[in-house]
């Protein structure tokens, strides 16, 4: 069977899964999954063009978010067909240089800004519900662009965050970031429950060097894109390390 996906969403699927495709066709011998690009699905607003596209998510009816960057970042809705739906947060003082966009079990739209040091929720129809973190004042300038020494890691502001997951009962995650080097845990209502890591690097169990992106599963094992380690790292559910895979490629 040949599946048939957009070009733009083929491209990130596929290099977020080329490590565990590769792993998986060498070990396990699994075969390679056919597919068709489509040209030009994405149907722009008259006028625009999309710029870096960082992140791509859908919800239950099969609408994508494109998260993009050029000279302001930007969310746009698309339907199912690839037609123009609405930008969702123009304007936002959350939106400076985007690094992830994911969608939850509710259809909540979650952004993951890499120049704000937020993560914001929007509802399925774009309404502003909550926003984890908080945007450096003007007066100190852009975000710093280094590898530490940072200050202290502290509950409720990240430096340079990178992605957001949530558990089944609806507890979220975020991996923080390019200049902190952990992963924290949330109630449903924003609230500081857990962390591991710290500001600083390392490369021990429960440790990061540029903890790039992570997703939950279903028994609520929290799997992490420790980059710079060349590994992924499962935590369990209180963030304790339960596992490390150091032959999947870069992370």
């Amino acid at each position: 069977m040949t599946r048939r996906i957009p070009t733009l969403s083929a491209f990130l699927l596929l290099s977020a899964a080329t490590a565990f495709a590769q792993a998986k066709a060498t070990v396990q011998n699994v075969p390679e999954i056919q597919y068709t690009s489509v040209p030009n699905f994405l149907k722009m607003p008259p006028g625009e063009t999309l710029g870096e596209a960082i992140g791509v998510a859908t919800n239950s009816k099969g609408h994508i978010f494109v998260y993009h960057r050029s000279a302001t970042t930007r969310l746009w809705e698309f339907d199912k067909n690839g037609a123009f739906v609405k930008e969702i947060g123009k304007g936002y003082y959350g939106f400076e240089f985007a690094h992830s966009v994911r969608v939850d079990t509710q259809d909540n739209i979650w952004t993951v800004d890499e120049g704000t040091n937020t993560v914001t929720k929007f509802s399925p129809d774009g309404k502003f519900l909550m926003v984890i973190g908080h945007r450096p004042p003007a007066v100190d300038g852009v975000v710093a662009t280094v590898f530490g020494p940072n200050s202290p890691s502290q509950k409720y502001i990240f430096c340079r965050p990178t992605d957001v997951g949530w558990d089944p009962q609806g507890n979220i995650f975020v991996s923080d970031g390019y200049c902190n080097n952990r992963v924290v845990k949330y109630d449903k209502d924003g609230r500081f429950l857990a962390e591991s890591g710290s500001e600083k690097a390392g490369s021990e169990p429960g440790q990061y060097s540029l903890p790039h992106g992570l997703q939950v599963d279903a028994r609520g094992h929290v799997w992490v894109a420790d980059r710079n380690n060349n590994r992924y790292q499962k935590l369990d559910n209180d963030l304790k390390p339960l596992k490390q895979y150091t032959n999947l490629g870069t992370g």
